[in-house]
């Protein structure tokens, strides 16, 4: 007897327990060798006053399996509410979300029928650390998070998923033109790790002109690798594309666990009608029969769910005249692609998972660091003030002392300080940048520098130290710095 695969699977809420049920049976009626263990999430969790949407002992079932199919769930609305998705992403460390947008037409309506391309996103770090700070009446702050381990993790999946899958080109994108350290950073990996795969095409393009050119011209790309807020937008503007959102599937892979969804929501408006479409569960599910070795069951049920649109067999939501042949409900979809199973598609390609490894990919070890000299050079504080830069200048300048300067104030990031533009507009919250006169610059400097400040009535909101690495700034200029 075949060795069973065990897995967590999750009903979810609103339409998740219909098409979680559809899923089941064509894994099933497939062959999928699978042991299930079920636990309960999402929004029957919430109300029971766990703000996660997941309880603790459902945590031993996931570290058990490491292998999680999940229905969608219903966040309820209001303050005090995590996000389930966040959560497990972070505690799990699924670095990369792997989305598959492909157009289905004549079948499915589009402007882009030849758009077949796969976004790689960067799934724990950037904005979506959470990190903010309000500090000031007028001004909040969110900080920005990229690493070089981080970026070289989700890079390298990039890469290793295009050689496996046998994609041509990867396509990197950011906003290094502005954002030089972060953004440069996750461009300067990208270009580092490209160099050892030369038989992949490989391009960097700007995020704004990116995003449009997958709206506009889908069919120039086949792996897009981003940074997390970059790839959220993206994805979903590609799903978008491909002429419906409810036909994408979503994996999101880690070093030891894994995770498998639909892209769309939990519909509630339409529950319990039998009306809801499967396929991206279903498709997400193929995905994770990928995963963990089941290739063959995982092609025989795409080919089966591609010959399945092929034959005009469609839910309401793709349902047209003239290229459809049947509407059908949740059932009679899912009956219908289980009669398919064995038949190949004749428009579409046939799938094909023999290339990939079971496991996913496995990443070589992280490249050796090289150490950087680094050496303290100042300090930014922010503050905040209700009169002019010129005012707050004259009210810093006698606190400065001990081969430390004043060399720039800025507001909302644009230099003001000196010879700043009347005409900037100015928010109360204002940074001061102090540099070494010469030599590093120590704790007690700075300590000292804060403590003079303070007995002058000017007290700081923020502090960051301002470091040189082998002799090159780590840190931006002010805008007209």
């Amino acid at each position: 007897m075949t060795n069973k695969t065990p897995i967590t699977i999750a009903r979810g809420d609103g339409i998740g327990p219909e098409i979680m049920d559809a899923t089941l049976r064509i894994l099933d009626e497939a062959g999928a060798a699978l042991d299930l263990d079920e636990i309960e999430i999402g929004q029957s969790v919430y109300e029971r006053g766990v703000p996660s949407g997941i309880e603790d002992g459902s945590w031993e079932s996931l570290r058990r399996t490491k292998i999680f199919l999940k229905a969608p769930i219903t966040t309820p609305q209001g303050g005090g509410f995590k996000s389930l998705n966040v959560t497990i992403r972070k505690s799990l460390g699924l670095f990369a979300n792997v989305r598959p947008c492909v157009s289905y037409a004549p079948y499915v309506q589009t402007h882009h029928p030849d758009m077949d391309l796969v976004i790689v996103r960067e799934n724990e770090e950037d904005l979506y650390g959470g990190i903010e700070y309000r500090q000031s009446q007028d001004v909040m702050a969110s900080l920005k998070l990229i690493s070089r381990p981080g970026t070289e993790r989700i890079v390298r999946y990039a890469f290793e998923y295009a050689k496996a899958n046998g994609r041509k080109k990867v396509t990197c994108m950011t906003k290094d033109n502005i954002m030089k350290l972060s953004d440069g950073l996750f461009h300067k990996v990208f270009d580092e790790i490209g160099e050892e795969y030369p038989a992949i095409e490989q391009n960097h393009m700007i995020i704004d002109i990116g995003a449009a050119k997958v709206a506009s011209a889908p069919d120039m790309f086949d792996v897009i690798v981003l940074p997390n807020l970059y790839g959220d937008i993206v994805s979903d503007i590609a799903a978008e594309v491909t002429g419906s959102v409810g036909l994408g599937g979503s994996s999101n892979v880690g070093a030891d666990f894994a995770m498998f969804e639909a892209v769309h929501g939990s519909a509630p408006d339409i529950a319990g009608q039998g009306i809801a479409n499967p396929s991206g569960l279903l498709l997400g599910a193929v995905m994770m029969l990928v995963h963990v070795g089941q290739g063959e069951v995982a092609a025989k049920i795409h080919n089966a769910w591609l010959k399945t649109l092929e034959d005009g067999i469609h839910t309401g939501e793709i349902f047209r005249e003239g290229t459809s042949r049947e509407k059908v409900g949740t059932e009679g979809f899912t009956n219908a692609v289980i009669e398919r199973l064995g038949s190949m598609p004749g428009t579409f390609s046939v799938a094909n998972y023999n290339g990939v490894p079971a496991g996913g990919m496995q990443l070589p070890p992280l490249k050796p660091r090289k150490e950087e000299q680094k050496e303290r050079v100042g300090v930014d504080l922010n503050l905040n003030w209700g009169g002019t830069a010129d005012e707050l200048a004259a009210k810093i300048l006698p606190c400065v002392a001990d081969g430390i300067e004043l060399s720039m104030i800025s507001n909302r990031g644009v230099k003001v300080w000196p010879d700043g533009l009347p005409e900037t507009f100015c928010a109360d919250n204002w940074r001061l940048r102090f540099l070494s006169k010469g030599g590093p610059v120590k704790t007690s400097q700075v300590l000292a520098l804060m403590q003079r400040l303070n007995e002058a009535d000017m007290n700081f909101t923020k502090a960051v130290m301002l470091h040189n690495f082998d002799g090159e700034p780590g840190f931006t200029a002010a805008q007209g710095e």
